[in-house]
């Protein structure tokens, strides 16, 4: 009797070789060629054992053999001829089946009809695409967060480019750092992004060489990947990561297998920790949630009309499939800056080097996005096709590009920083020019430690200085310079717009 390999249940395979009856219990893993895990049960007539082993360990496979011709009283010639030809028969499954996959993963891209591809290059075309496409991503049910909805977007588009930026949300828990991350990457197509939940220290190493190249990958909590984070950072600076592990052949013999995966990929992940890995976060753009009450009544009064059924959910959908299909139509191109020369990133930044870098990535991002907008050039000396940024990128890049310089000019937390401004606002209507910590924790629901916190923070920066009180007594507090944080805007909006307004003129 013929020997055969019955696949019919991924999860219990069976194989006959006379006068055994070989049964792979749970099936086999379809990643790590380089072993073959399996439990297997082996039955003669009445006589059966159960086995976990890997079939590619010589020295596993030989004890097997050993222990099936004790038991079940066969050759130990016919054993091994088993063994050997189920390994065969496996491999060749397992290989069509990994073949399989892959053809399911390429058919999972949608295929736009002409029609679909006419509108998303009509929508990219017409003008005001930047405050058109702002507009949007609100009817797709992102509430509020402006900057920060067309900002993400926009670092998000920029994975199918050779060199893609990254972004992080910051917030305080439960604020909707995780919603407004989900809701803009709907808008980008299925095929091209990865959503992780939680993630271990060699997840990434186990991709496919290619399976990560220009994806958006989404980490709904980093707080809980520190693991991760040394990959992260390399997958970003380098567009790959490889990691070398010692495996053994079909004859026990060890040897070393190196795993590499390619990029480049875009890389986007929400947290509460500002003091997140900080070669990671020089890496990525630093989002802050807007945690006003005027966001809260927003997304209140969202969720009491979704709960009254006066949501269009249809309108979103829709609009979440036509930005889907505008990310499908955009495709790679070269893009150059003809006034990347003339442009500088105000001096109060810090890392000046990395945020100036970001800064002209983010205006070829948008160059990028408005590809339907721009004329194709040639090289004439290398025949490379381009395109080139315009007046109008820069800026619309400087819109979204303020607060972000803002945030990494300011020596402050983000959430001393809050705290401090909502300082300024109390004295101010309560006509005050002196405060305790009490008072405060009085006018605010503030943890007294996290309060001690800041306190220590904005002393040691000069913003806060005691005015009086004695050890055992109370202390109190004054405000150096209550206009510091406007002139700092001021100061960061005004050289952006006078580089602009310099290049405009010439």
């Amino acid at each position: 009797m013929k020997s055969k390999l019955n696949t019919t249940n991924s999860d219990h395979i069976t194989y006959q070789h006379p006068p055994m009856d070989i049964t792979v219990l749970g099936g086999i893993r379809l990643e790590g060629l380089d072993r073959m895990r399996a439990t297997l049960k082996i039955q003669v007539e009445h006589l059966s054992l159960r086995h976990n082993l890997d079939l590619y360990n010589d020295t596993q496979t030989e004890k097997l053999i050993r222990k099936i011709a004790e038991r079940l009283e066969i050759g130990t010639s016919v054993a091994a001829s088993a063994l050997t030809d189920l390994t065969d028969e496996l491999e060749q499954y397992r290989l069509q089946e990994i073949e399989k996959q892959q053809m399911s993963n390429k058919s999972q891209k949608k295929l736009l009809t002409p029609q679909e591809i006419k509108e998303a290059k009509t929508y990219l075309s017409a003008p005001n695409l930047m405050q058109r496409t702002m507009e949007d991503i609100g009817r797709a049910g992102v509430i509020g967060e402006e900057i920060n909805r067309l900002l993400m977007y926009i670092i998000f588009t920029s994975r199918k480019r050779e060199h893609p930026l990254h972004i992080i949300s910051l917030g305080s828990s439960g604020i909707g750092k995780t919603h407004l991350q989900e809701k803009v990457a709907a808008l980008i197509p299925e095929e091209d992004k990865l959503e992780i939940t939680t993630l271990s220290g060699n997840a990434f190493y186990y991709f496919g060489q290619q399976e990560l190249r220009n994806k958006l990958i989404l980490i709904e909590d980093l707080d809980g990947a520190d693991e991760v984070l040394y990959p992260l950072r390399e997958i970003k600076s380098k567009r790959k990561i490889t990691k070398t592990v010692v495996v053994k052949n079909t004859k026990g013999e060890t040897r070393t297998v190196s795993l590499t995966v390619e990029g480049p990929v875009c890389v986007a992940g929400c947290t509460t920790k500002e003091s997140l890995y900080e070669d990671n976060a020089n890496r990525s753009f630093l989002i802050y949630i807007d945690e006003s009450k005027e966001q809260d009544s927003k997304i209140m009064a969202y969720q009491r009309k979704l709960s009254a059924g006066k949501i269009d959910v249809s309108l979103q959908n829709s609009v979440r499939d036509t930005f889907q299909n505008m990310q499908r139509t955009l495709v790679p191109v070269s893009i150059r800056n003809p006034y990347a020369e003339k442009l500088q990133i105000p001096e109060e930044v810090f890392k000046p080097r990395r945020s100036n870098a970001h800064y002209l990535a983010f205006i070829e991002a948008v160059t990028f996005y408005h590809q339907y907008q721009r004329e194709s050039k040639v090289d004439t000396q290398t025949g490379e096709m381009y395109i080139e940024t315009t007046l109008e990128d820069i800026a619309e890049a400087n819109k979204l590009m303020k607060e972000v310089l803002i945030r990494k000019s300011d020596p402050l937390s983000s959430a001393c920083r809050k705290y401090l401004e909502w300082l300024k606002t109390w004295l101010n209507i309560s006509k005050k020019t002196s405060f305790t910590n009490k008072e405060v924790r009085q006018n605010i629901r503030i943890n007294p430690s996290n309060q001690k916190r800041y306190m220590i923070q904005l002393q040691d920066h000069d913003y806060v200085q005691k005015i009086q009180g004695e050890k055992g007594k109370t202390h109190h507090y004054e405000i150096t310079n209550l206009e510091e944080y406007e002139k700092l805007k001021d100061g960061i909006s005004g050289v952006l717009d006078k580089i602009l307004a310099g290049l405009k003129k010439k």
